[in-house]
């Protein structure tokens, strides 16, 4: 069927969706020429996440377009459309961190995301993109200690705590001179910008002063600013001899993943820098689709730098602004810098990756001995949370080969709201193996539960009602909640904190209960909804399933406006229940 079809698909650009046996679109991709694209998937050998994707097409079709500009757009917006799984790099659609420093009278500095959002609305000043959040807000924190700027949105009627450690100049009670205020955002705009001179040096002065008047303790504090510019400023190898912002990217891949790396330099200066690695699919095209994808969700510079990998055309094209591929000179140096980063990168994860692998096969093999097992294939863990016997539920994890098998995992809602964790162990344990036997799955090589001997004899029980005989044992904690030895019927085996053993049941423990945590928040989210809208007037099972589908939780449908209550409620009843959010959010204060 496939082999007849592609015969048919022309010699065009344009773009094809996979799909699978239920015809779920698995995979979205563009190609100059279709029909030899398409063919290189079902007639050349492949490995990897390939190979498994090959394996599930059960169908595809294909959209023709005029040109590859046209085919980048379709692509970006089937893959938002469809969201399909083998397409990862472009599902997460979290935009990047910026620092934004404030037009308001008196600017403040902000972390913010959606950044080409803002950048659209005009005015604002935006620094970034930073590799994480917490990058952002740590270079905030460090610009608010060293320069005075207000913390408050809006503000207060009498000082606040910043002023009275320094870190605010008491915006809310005197007026500031203009010319002071100008003055600090100079100095944070050149240091957003890459140049941290005028920073390093007021602190390198100020810490002289302070240990000439034997603050040592204050010292020591800048010194530790000091330390962490020098650590987070990239050391400048190259400048470019230009003002206008330009991002770098280079790339690395070993055939099975790619590395990419982007400098960003704002200034003739590398301000911030990103790096990502992601499976390979379509090695052409990967590159040139992940900077597409990039600029969806991080602020467009003037220029783009990019390896010879990438269609500069199609880019600069799609974009509208001047995308290159440098042959020599300091541009050229910068993509070869990016791309060694890329390397590195990308070399570093395998070593860790490999390190990891084997730490984790020998804690497993060690498991395995100690325990006197002739395999551990398999291992399946138990968890339980409530809230003072309400809400009340169980979580498994799965661990095959010493790995967390998320497909695996399972979710139960206990039946019965009292506080027995025995009862909630029974009725887990039962629910769970009498489904293994009733379904002929796969039978694990050991259960462990996050318990003691209680228990791990309940559970026994239920698991010789089931005439089931499988390998059970539970983790003891000391007074510190901390796991210092495995249980077993028969003995302790104490576990040396420092032991791979250790570190692995810690893993296993830590997945498990923030597993079961996590829905346990989520049931518990549930409820608190539902009771909350159940009181009132004019919201019915309807509406309060468009509540929950458009909000998710509680905590989500609290921040809301009055305006987005409105999209789904009449405005009285929206009104209402405005007013009962507003009331629960000054309690929970």
């Amino acid at each position: 069927m496939i082999l007849e079809k592609l015969k048919l698909v022309p010699h065009k650009p344009g773009c094809y969706l996979m799909k699978n046996k239920d015809g779920v679109i698995i995979y979205v991709g563009k190609a100059k020429d279709l029909r030899n694209r398409l063919n290189s998937y079902f007639h050349s050998s492949h490995t990897g996440k390939v190979a498994k994707m090959v394996s599930e097409i059960a169908d595809f079709d294909y959209i023709v377009v005029s040109s590859e500009t046209e085919s980048l757009i379709l692509e970006m917006n089937l893959i938002k459309k469809n969201d399909p799984k083998y397409n990862v790099l472009l599902r997460d659609d979290k935009s990047y961190p910026y620092i934004e420093l404030t037009n308001d009278k008196v600017p403040r500095l902000i972390v913010v995301r959606n950044a080409h959002l803002r950048r659209k609305k005009g005015g604002a000043r935006l620094f970034g993109p930073y590799p994480n959040a917490y990058a952002a807000k740590k270079t905030v924190n460090l610009l608010n200690q060293i320069y005075p700027l207000p913390k408050c949105k809006t503000f207060p009627k009498k000082t606040c705590l910043y002023y009275h450690i320094g870190q605010c100049l008491g915006y809310c009670v005197k007026d500031v001179p203009k010319e002071k205020i100008e003055a600090m955002e100079k100095d944070i705009i050149k240091f957003l910008r890459g140049d941290a001179s005028l920073v390093t040096d007021r602190l390198k002065r100020e810490i002289q002063i302070e240990s000439d008047n034997l603050r040592y303790e204050k010292a020591l504090e800048l010194k530790e600013m000091l330390d962490y510019i020098n650590a987070i400023m990239v050391k400048q190898k190259v400048e470019i001899n230009e003002t206008s912002d330009t991002d770098i990217f280079g790339y690395y891949t070993d055939g099975n993943y790619l590395s990419v790396f982007a400098f960003f330099v704002r200034g003739g200066k590398i301000a911030s820098h990103h790096h990502q690695i992601i499976a390979l699919i379509d090695s052409e095209e990967e590159l040139t689709r992940y900077i597409a994808k990039f600029y969806q969700r991080a602020i467009l510079p003037k220029e783009l730098l990019v390896p010879d990998i990438v269609d500069a055309n199609l880019l600069s094209d799609y974009f509208k602004i001047s995308v290159r591929i440098p042959e020599k000179g300091v541009k050229k140096k910068l993509v070869d810098m990016a791309s060694d980063n890329a390397k590195k990168q990308l070399e570093d994860k395998i070593e860790l990756l490999n390190r990891e692998d084997e730490m984790t096969s020998k804690a497993n093999d060690e498991l395995r001995e100690v325990l006197g097992l002739e395999k551990l294939d398999r291992i399946e863990l138990f968890d339980n949370a409530h809230l003072f016997g309400t809400y009340n539920v169980s979580g498994m994890v799965v661990f095959m080969d010493g790995r967390p098998a998320k497909n695996e995992y399972r979710k139960y809602k206990i039946s019965f709201d009292k506080n027995d964790d025995y009862g909630t162990m029974r009725e887990v344990v039962y629910r769970r193996y009498f489904r293994v036997l009733k379904d002929n799955l796969v039978r694990p090589d050991l259960i462990i539960v996050d318990g003691g001997l209680g228990q791990m004899h309940v559970a026994k029980e239920v698991l010789d009602s089931l005439n089931m005989n499988i390998p059970l044992v539970g983790l003891k904690k000391d007074d510190k909640h901390s796991t210092n030895a495995l249980l077993t019927f028969e003995r302790e085996i104490p576990i040396e904190k420092r032991s791979n053993l250790f570190h692995y049941l810690e893993r296993m423990q830590d997945e498990v209960h923030n597993f079961t945590i996590s829905y346990h928040k989520q049931i518990r989210s549930k409820g608190l909804y539902a009771s909350v809208l159940d009181n009132i007037e004019g919201i019915g099972q309807k509406r309060k399933q468009e509540l929950l589908k458009k909000f998710k939780t509680m905590e989500n449908l609290r921040k809301q406006p009055l305006s987005e209550l409105e999209k789904i409620l009449p405005e009285k009843v929206a009104l209402d229940l405005k007013r009962v959010l507003d009331d629960l959010n000054k309690e929970k204060k």
